[in-house]
């Protein structure tokens, strides 16, 4: 594996597998996403999802973990159960829950897609200052619910904005004679994120998703996690293929791999479950 300090070289990529698992991994998103509004199944409705979804959206199964975690803090209570539940998953998946079942994330995706085909010009955004997201976690989900009982970091959410605040007040005029200022914020929140998905990569996820943090930190311990071998040269491609923008041949454990896969369409690159990787015949 390549030293954490290698930089990226110049000259021609190698070769690579094919891309067919990036749609699988649509799919998948897609199939996440409406699973997770089948109201249908409303006794889920007390279960944490495993990923980011508001549980006041319209057509929510499950609750969201950060508001399960701030809901027992506000109660001066150790969401245990909720911690618990997440550290299994992280413990094995590591952060793919976030590159392949996570709602919000997928819609992000489809953003910056669609900013590419509007044309626009990607604005490229270094992880280094992804340290907002213990900003963001720290102080909205920990410290003001333990302070003033009360779930902040749910309050300015763009995922609940945009899954539950805006539905419901479009479904709901009563509700929208009451929105005050606070929806306000909350609105332009949403709308400014909405203008940077079109050019940056998943900018919730990588910047402020506490989540993401939580399952990010898993990433050092969890069962699947890349492996980078001695042959990479840090081209920077399978930067260039990353939803998250990540130099996997800097760190393959990273916080911020969402373990999405793209990066395996390089040689260089494997997914390794236990400790066994999956090689392909011949490489």
């Amino acid at each position: 594996m390549n030293s954490p300090g290698l930089a990226p070289a110049t000259g021609s990529r190698p070769a690579g597998r094919t891309g067919k698992g990036s749609n699988r991994r649509s799919v998948w998103q897609l199939v996440s996403l409406v699973a997770a509004n089948l109201y249908a199944l409303p006794v889920l409705k007390h279960l944490p999802y495993p990923f980011l979804h508001c549980y006041a959206c319209p057509l929510a199964i499950g609750a969201c973990p950060v508001g399960t975690v701030q809901y027992f803090l506000s109660l001066g209570r150790a969401p245990l159960f909720t911690l618990g539940a997440l550290g299994a998953v992280g413990a094995w998946w590591g952060r793919r829950t976030c590159g392949w079942l996570c709602p919000f994330g997928f819609i992000q995706e489809l953003g910056y897609r669609l900013g590419r085909r509007l044309r626009l010009p990607p604005v490229r955004v270094s992880n280094r200052h992804s340290w907002t997201r213990w900003v963001v976690t720290v102080l909205l989900v920990m410290l003001l619910p333990l302070a003033v009982h009360e779930p902040w970091f749910c309050k300015l959410c763009p995922a609940g904005t945009l899954e539950a605040g805006v539905p419901w007040l479009a479904l709901d005029p009563a509700l929208r004679a009451m929105a005050g200022p606070l929806f306000g914020v909350k609105l332009a929140i949403l709308v400014g994120l909405a203008v940077a998905v079109l050019v940056v990569k998943r900018p919730f996820c990588r910047f402020a998703c506490p989540l993401g943090l939580f399952y990010g930190l898993a990433n050092r311990f969890s069962r699947q996690h890349l492996e980078v071998d001695s042959r990479c040269t840090g081209c920077g491609w399978c930067r260039e293929l990353c939803p998250m923008e990540h130099e996997v041949w800097v760190d393959p454990r990273s916080s911020q791999c969402i373990l999405c896969l793209e990066c395996t369409r390089c040689r260089h690159v494997r997914l390794v479950s236990g400790g066994v990787p999956p090689t392909a015949k011949g490489e």
